[in-house]
């Protein structure tokens, strides 16, 4: 029988390595996503697409993270950690390299989903793996791991930013994600894992799948039903209905009543309530992120500063904190961070949707300062209150995170753009809107859109107007396209005001029980033998 490894039987030397090999893995798809947010624009203009087709590839990059960060969950205490970490490297740079080579939007949304799937190993190890090495600091380390993501962000920008005068084309600048793919891989050559609390303390397995239960269980089959369902046409001859969104749900329900069953569990409510709580978590940080390049370029263009810094900026305010985590939790439990983050995120978001001037840094700061400690206070909350739950539990918050994301959120503030520009358009000249507009569809709603091939070809051939007129209408689309940005920040206050408002609801619930206490499952089991 091999002997279980864990945290405690391994060096300080070993700790890191692992540490800060999976502290790369997060931060390869950081730097992927700071691709599509610097890139986005140009090779949507390039190749001719909606900005709802540029929030479908961010998007893609996100949904598929469930599939292998939940399915893997499932299976890591057999396979182990080390095996997945490879695959999730080569899944990595194999998405960077296909970027490269991409010329459509169904190949750059097919490597979009390799970086994804890849991303979903990558978390579904590194998590656990995280608190099982710091068993009695988890929101710290967690939070300090999850530094992460932004640091990809930034060094991913920054290489985009100071090689644009050197490589002509976008594709180029995807080759950036596979570095620390390559050497993280090669960090874990040697490394050996431990195994997570759970399997330390002895729970059973199936204690683990009870924590999800029924309810959990139902969103996650349903919305990855409804996403894999329309990534098949750009594939294959399958044809969505129109209501498929409601469809999904339906055999969301029936999978997850099966999971029910077998489990017997509907699952912990409170758990449940946290993974409904990722749509906002994840609209209000990584929906924002995706577009926060395109939602600056108003405010900051006045400035003659690259709208790319915005997300360099918000980054470093990311990382810094994140890094600094020990310090600030100090000052209170997850929870009640959760709540002022929401405060913090709503007021910078509403007050950058018109301010002007210094209040524009501001603004700003104080939107950064409030996305910071959403992921891994969630993930640290998930940890310490539902170890028993092991892998599963704490990935499972997360890969419905960013499925939400994938489906939702990045897409829901595309669509507003979209809004706002036909309804701005509609408004200054309706038979400009009427050639240059088009139905689409975002779940179970329709909403039309102003199509860049339609509106090009109405101004420079249909309307047969006079270059004045061509020009008139072209000022007109882009003072539409900048009024936009504003309109979609106004919006997006909305997500981190649900998340004040329910994290505060907790903090009185939780002072109503004795106060928030972590859970663990090792001293627990000691103590009952003693």
């Amino acid at each position: 029988m091999n002997k279980i490894i864990t945290g405690a039987d391994l060096s300080e030397k070993e700790k890191n390595t692992i540490f800060w090999a999976s502290f790369l893995s997060l931060a390869a798809a950081g730097v992927s996503l700071a691709f599509r947010i610097a890139m986005g624009g140009v090779y949507g203009s390039e190749l001719g697409l909606t900005n709802l087709q540029i929030g479908q590839i961010v998007g893609a990059q996100f949904w598929p993270v469930a599939i292998t960060m939940i399915g893997f969950s499932l299976v890591v205490d057999k396979t182990g950690y080390k095996a997945p970490m490879f695959a999730a490297a080569a899944l990595q740079i194999v998405g960077g390299l296909g970027t490269f080579f991409a010329n459509s939007f169904g190949m750059l949304y097919l490597f979009a989903v390799f970086m994804g799937l890849g991303h979903g190993i990558v978390e579904a190890v590194i998590n656990p793996v995280c608190a099982a090495i710091y068993p009695k600091e988890k929101t710290k380390w967690l939070a300090i791991l999850h530094a992460a993501w932004p640091a990809g962000l930034i060094s991913g920008s920054l290489m985009i930013f100071l090689t644009k005068g050197i490589f002509v084309g976008w594709n180029i600048h995807s080759l950036w994600i596979a570095i620390p793919a390559i050497i993280y891989a090669f960090m874990l050559l040697k490394s050996v894992f431990p195994v997570d609390e759970r399997v330390q303390a002895g729970v059973p397995f199936m204690d683990m799948l009870k924590q999800v239960g029924f309810l959990t269980a139902t969103i996650a089959c349903g919305l990855l039903t409804y996403e894999i369902g329309n990534v098949l046409p750009l594939f294959t001859s399958f044809n969505v209905p129109g209501n498929w969104f409601t469809i999904s749900m339906v055999l969301g329900l029936v999978m997850g009543g099966a999971f029910g069953f077998y489990t017997k569990s509907l699952g912990q409510p409170i758990f449940f309530l946290l993974c409904l709580l990722m749509l906002p978590i994840a609209t209000a940080e990584l929906g924002t992120d995706s577009w926060i390049q395109k939602l600056m370029t108003p405010v900051v263009s006045g400035f003659g500063i690259d709208p790319i810094f915005s997300i360099i900026f918000s980054a470093s305010i990311m990382m810094i904190l994140r890094l600094q985590a020990g310090t600030i939790l100090k000052f209170g439990t997850p929870v009640m961070i959760l709540c002022v983050s929401g405060l913090f995120s709503a007021v910078g978001l509403f007050w950058l949707s018109s301010a002007s001037g210094l209040a524009i840094l501001i603004a700003f700061i104080i939107y950064a300062l409030g996305q910071t400690f959403y992921w891994p206070c969630i993930l640290g909350f998930t940890s310490e209150r539902y170890p028993q739950g092991g892998a599963l539990t704490l990935n499972t918050v997360s890969a419905l995170g960013l499925l939400f994301n994938g489906i939702i959120g990045a897409q829901v503030l595309g669509v507003a753009f979209d809004n706002s520009i036909h309804s701005q358009i509609v408004e200054k000249d309706p038979i400009f809107a009427e050639a240059a507009s088009q139905e689409k569809s975002f779940l179970w709603m329709k909403n039309d859109a102003i199509i860049p091939e339609l509106k090009d070809s109405y101004i420079n051939s249909t309307s047969g107007a006079s270059a004045e007129e061509q020009t008139e209408l072209n000022n007109m689309y882009s003072t539409a396209d900048v009024q936009a940005g504003r309109d979609v920040l106004r919006f997006a206050t909305v997500f981190p005001g649900i998340l004040f408002i329910v994290f505060g609801g907790l903090v009185f619930y939780f002072n109503s029980i004795g106060g928030y206490k972590p859970i663990n499952l090792v001293e627990e089991k000691k103590a009952a033998k003693t």
